[in-house]
């Protein structure tokens, strides 16, 4: 019976393997599964005659599996398993006594001894040694050491004392590098938990998917402010963890919102005031209702001098506004004496949106200083009543930066929505649309753009914030530098003043083929400092197994892909990288003082489908309006299915790693060292702690001490790392997912600590909650 019942296992895995690879092989696929279906079928046969040549015919075939595994990945270990694991494991159970035993050779009717199995023995012996072997090697890992040196006077922006933290990446440059030095790669491995504190602010059930935890805390004297999902300020005591105060928006909940997190808050101290005065410091908060509130950053009270009353309302001068569809999930940049704040407007829900215009904002009274409208750039003074702003134009969802010195501040800008439809785009937005733009801090006037990728259909807006850094090049001057990290992987350096390129970028043939209606760009650029991946190959696509991962080449096969930049299709079309990005708005960390560079890059194949408007189903049938499921586009001619690209299983389709650590030696553009990142444990069934590199969203920090910390990776960890080599040296398990970007500052008592929120990311599916969580040397 057992024998019988194996051969029915070979014989339903042979069939799904041979129809799977006759299918594949139409394609233009790999022979490979048509072959190793037939092999499984004749052994199969064999096993049901009692033959012993059943093992021998596995054996060949475990023989081709290797030589064919060899040749298209070398020794990957996570590429080999798929294609070995399964074959090895038939192999074993067929050479089990219990098996063998009920078998005959034609040369000897009697039951098998053994003297039959070295045919399939040597073949699994094989395998496994080779197995072995590649599980020690990783060709995907790149080492190295960053330099150490450090140039004198290095400019952190801003006048922020070493032990705090005033904005979102510590000062207006944001460089998320804290000078301080006391946790060291010697003794970062005894962190412990020095307090925790839980906000109360969870996901309801009847929250929008994508709700997310991804606030980095501001720390001002003893105390750390901080914002939550649904928009609470709260400040804590920041050597005990103890609650100060609590400020509740009542933003509700609106299921048209597309993101309900909210990045942080500002600070922001009045010279004017006096000591102790009402509002002499303050906390403003961004909600998801479009609104910016002031709050007393001593008591958490509304400031009632600040525009109406405490509040500004964000959704003036839109000429639509539906509700739910424009908020800042971001705090606004505070530089010479403004607000500056972009918005983010939910992406292909419809044509008819709120306005990506940019705007400065008195920081004491609310009052608007200037406006830049992408869709009208000239006229940046505040608009007269009854004008309003261009709708749908690029906007800023993410982090601005400023240069006081210079009079500047960058601006990432997104796309228009629809994002993967181009068609009656304005001569402005084909200007504008994923690239950084530096204004007059004063005035709002353009002083220069540069875009990363013409005619956009593939939604790579710039969704990190930029860096700014005094760069001290090869030849021993220095200039004032701007670090752009991109979707696509490109790492843009250029002269902040003028825009000009440092390290060179060029424009290289990028592919054609858009729906009638549509064009595409004959060319795009990339840069010289890129993370950007490798075009997919049909051998690139994975699974735990034979079976899925075929199912993923024909997945592959079945989708149209050209390599980056391949045009939207009623076909479906690949995009890699994918819309999470190789960066997105966790940005990079940059050590001015070494002239180095810290991140994470991810690489996640999304797809992509259109969907004419006459087919689309009915409204509230699945539409998500986010990263995955249906988006709509309310009166555009094509709504897009998009998502990652999955196997069968859930799993990506194309092979680990998905995420890294990196860093680059910005003096000479090259990338150092480039390790993964992050476990599976929290992505199987069973918490396997085997370090694949996993995807992640979130950003690094890096100290003077020469460690850089990071969350992000969907394994739930917050981990350590040595800045000059990459190498970890210190993970906590975190209570929930750490979708965020840590922080360090020096409390009253004279420690460094190191603080991480921990609260889950609704598009990654990691765990929810609401934790605050500090760490400190004992």
């Amino acid at each position: 019976m057992l024998v019988f019942l194996t051969a029915l296992v070979f014989l339903l895995l042979g069939f799904v393997l041979a129809a799977g690879g006759a299918w594949l092989l139409t394609l233009g696929g790999s022979p490979f599964y048509l072959f190793a279906g037939i092999m499984m079928i004749i052994t199969s046969f064999l096993l049901y005659r009692r033959k012993a040549s059943a093992l021998a015919v596995h054996g060949v075939l475990i023989v081709v599996a290797l030589v064919w595994a060899i040749y298209e990945v070398g020794f990957d270990w996570w590429q080999l398993a798929p294609r070995g694991g399964l074959l090895i494991v038939l192999g074993l159970w067929l050479l089990l006594p219990p098996i063998r035993r009920h078998l005959r050779s034609s040369a000897n009717p009697a039951p098998d001894r053994g003297a039959t199995a070295w045919p399939l023995a040597l073949p699994v012996v094989a395998a496994i040694a080779v197995a072995g072997y590649a599980m020690l090697q990783d060709p995907r890992d790149l080492s190295g050491e960053l330099p150490a040196a450090r140039v004198e006077k290095a400019a952190f922006g801003g006048n922020v004392p070493d032990e705090e933290w005033h904005q979102y990446g510590r000062t207006p440059y944001g460089q998320r590098f804290s000078p301080l030095t006391d946790i060291t790669p010697d003794n970062v491995g005894s962190l412990q938990v020095a307090w925790q504190y839980q906000t109360g602010d969870v996901k309801k059930p009847e929250d929008v998917g994508e709700t997310t935890y991804q606030v980095t805390p501001l720390k001002v004297g003893d105390t750390l402010y901080l914002c939550t999902p649904h928009n609470w300020a709260i400040a804590i005591d920041a050597t005990t963890g103890k609650e100060k105060w609590k400020f509740d928006p009542n933003v509700g909940l609106n299921p048209d919102r597309q993101h309900q997190t909210c990045r942080g808050v500002t600070y922001y101290r009045s010279p004017e005031a006096t000591e102790g005065s009402p509002c002499a410091e303050r906390v403003y908060l961004p909600t998801s209702d479009a609104r910016l509130i002031a709050l007393d950053a001593g008591t958490g009270k509304i400031c009632e001098g600040f525009a109406d009353r405490g509040v500004l309302h964000l959704n003036q001068g839109m000429k639509y506004n539906p509700a739910g569809y424009y908020y800042s999930t971001s705090p606004p940049v505070a530089a010479a004496g403004k607000l500056i704040i972009g918005g983010a407007v939910n992406d292909n829900y419809s044509t008819k949106e709120q306005s990506g215009v940019i705007r400065a904002f008195d920081i004491e009274t609310g009052a608007l200083v200037w406006n830049w409208d992408s869709g009208n750039p000239d006229q940046t003074a505040p608009l007269p009543p009854g004008q309003t702003y261009t709708t749908n134009s690029p906007n800023a969802w993410s982090v601005l930066s400023a240069d006081e010195a210079l009079g500047m501040v960058y601006v990432p800008l997104g796309n228009q929505v629809p994002d993967q439809l181009g068609m009656g785009r304005s001569e402005n937005v084909e200007k504008f649309s994923s690239s950084v733009v530096a204004l007059d801090l004063n005035t709002g006037m353009l002083k220069w753009v540069r875009q990363f990728v013409h005619h956009d259909l593939w939604d790579m807006d710039v969704p990190a914030q930029p860096v700014l850094f005094d760069m001290r090049k090869q030849d021993g001057t220095t200039v004032p530098a701007i670090v752009a990290p991109t979707k696509q992987g490109d790492i843009y350096v250029l002269d902040r003043r003028s825009g000009e390129p440092i390290i060179p970028y060029k424009e290289i043939p990028a592919p054609g083929g858009a729906i009638p209606e549509d064009r595409t760009a004959p060319t795009q650029p990339i840069s010289d400092l890129t993370f950007s991946p490798p075009a997919l190959r049909e051998r690139d696509m994975w699974g735990l197994s034979l079976i899925d991962q075929m199912m993923c080449r024909i997945a592959y096969h079945s989708y149209r892909y050209d390599g980056r930049y391949t045009p939207p299709s009623l076909q479906g079309t690949i995009v890699y990288p994918g819309n999470f990005g190789t960066f997105n708005w966790g940005s990079v960390a940059i050590d001015p003082e070494r002239q180095v560079m810290f991140g994470m890059p991810t690489y996640l194949a999304f797809t992509s489908r259109l969907v004419p408007a006459a087919e689309m189903p009915e409204k509230g049938k699945g539409e998500k309006g986010s990263e995955q499921g249906l988006n709509r586009n309310e009166g555009a001619p094509y709504g897009v299915y998009m998502g990652p690209f999955l196997s069968p299983l859930g799993i990506p389709c194309q092979a680990p790693p998905w995420g890294y650590v990196a860093g680059v030696d910005l003096t000479t553009g090259k990338i150092v060292y480039k390790h993964r990142n992050g476990t599976v444990y929290d992505m199987t069934p069973l918490p396997l702690p085997f370090r694949v590199g996993v995807p992640g969203i979130g950003g690094p920090m890096i100290t003077r001490g020469g460690v850089a910390f990071l969350g992000a990776a969907v394994d739930n960890y917050l981990r350590a790392y040595d800045l000059t080599t990459g190498r970890v040296l210190w993970e906590s398990r975190l209570p929930a997912g750490g979708q965020a970007t840590p922080m360090t500052y020096r409390a009253s008592d004279g420690k460094q600590y190191v603080v991480m929120v921990a609260g889950g990311h609704g598009s990654v599916g990691t765990k929810p909650g609401d934790y605050v969580i500090a760490y400190r040397l004992p």
